[in-house]
């Protein structure tokens, strides 16, 4: 794939929504950002090889965080955590360097300081200024200059819940990260948490919406636990793709094939919300297998078999990108991920949509 200055107006523009959290997400934002306008000029880069551009970038993201620099912040300011929403927008930004790099600076030493983002400590400040965490996000977005938008899954300040399979029930996701007990069902805090308007608004639109990469519970199924989410999803028109995790992860998904993780996703949504899976089928080198096995993960099996039989058509490839750490060739999900045909045979209707959308509205 080549690119250049030259503009890309002359190919079809689609509507593309990614919701997740974590490391998952903004690596995916990075691959896609990069087929989105520039928000300072307008325009776009140039892409052989793809059918599409994005005309509009969307990031709907967890705010269950209740560790480090966001669960601190969250506990001094009631406010929701701004971690995984401040990756997304360094991720969507213009140019990563000086000032994205800013925005990411954890500081060392200082007292009450140690241990904050600086981006995390703006977003603080804006919404102690505005009184209005959404506000806070877009201001924030604004300094970075971000190619799309970025709204939290619910403005509810929530607690993150899990049933345990030996009858216990787990408060917090940094609990619920660290506990050794299989998670069997997973709640919210109140269980009445609506969902931000843009959300659903940004769900009906799309030509594309992915769930993942991710980790299972904490980062993917927590968006799915908001009042109006699942419906919106299961009347979306877009075309929907869950982005199958590389390695299992431990106290999360421990020996769980890829139709197991969407299995897991299903039973807390009750119905189908996937079209496509998208799955990484090239090998991964026995190094990056042994540091991985240390901490008790591996390779996520791939069972295409079985993930078509559930109805989802599966996306295979080679997707892993390694180095210190596996993660998602950013570059080669976005692309794949532009190949499908977005704009015909959209699924449901326009009706439908709508009434997801006031279904949502009346919980």
């Amino acid at each position: 794939m080549s690119t250049g200055s030259v503009s890309s107006v002359s190919l079809p523009g689609v509507r593309v929504v990614a919701m997740g959290g974590g490391t998952g997400l903004s690596t995916l934002l990075r691959g896609l950002k990069r087929y989105a306008p520039s928000s300072l000029s307008g325009g776009y880069e140039q892409h052989d090889g793809v059918p599409y551009r994005i005309s509009d970038l969307s990031a709907i993201v967890t705010v269950t965080d209740d560790g480090g620099s966001s669960g601190r912040l969250r506990r001094d300011f009631n406010m929701l955590p701004p971690g995984d929403l401040r990756n997304c927008m360094v991720a969507l930004s213009e140019d990563e360097h000086l000032i994205s790099r800013l925005f990411q600076h954890r500081f060392q030493a200082g007292g009450d300081l140690s241990g904050h983002s600086v981006g995390n400590l703006l977003v603080a400040a804006l919404m102690e200024m505005t009184g209005d965490f959404g506000q806070a996000i877009r201001l924030s977005a604004e300094v970075l200059a971000t190619r799309g938008h970025i709204y939290p899954a619910t403005s509810s300040n929530v607690t993150l819940a899990a049933q345990m399979a030996d009858g216990s029930v787990v408060r917090g996701e940094t609990s619920i990260s660290a506990s050794h007990g299989r998670i069997v069902e997973l709640m919210l805090e109140p269980a009445d948490a609506r969902p931000v308007p843009e959300t659903l608004e940004a769900i009906e639109r799309a030509d594309l919406i992915t769930l993942g990469p991710g980790s299972l519970y904490t980062s993917l199924v927590t968006n799915l636990l908001v009042q109006g989410i699942p419906e919106a999803l299961a009347g979306a028109q877009g075309k929907r793709v869950y982005i199958a995790n590389l390695m299992t992860q431990a106290n999360e998904s421990l020996d769980l094939t890829a139709s197991q993780h969407i299995e897991r996703i299903y039973e807390h949504t009750g119905q189908p919300i996937f079209d496509y899976a998208l799955v990484n089928t090239a090998p991964v080198s026995e190094d990056i297998r042994k540091r991985y096995a240390a901490e008790g993960a591996d390779v996520i099996q791939p069972d295409i078999e079985r993930i078509e039989a559930m109805g989802i058509r599966c996306i295979e490839g080679d997707f892993a990108a390694e180095g210190n750490v596996l993660r998602h060739a950013a570059d080669r999900v976005a692309d794949a991920l532009l190949r499908l045909p977005l704009r015909k045979n959209g699924r449901g209707t326009q009706k439908s949509g709508r009434r997801a959308r006031r279904a949502a509205r009346s919980v």
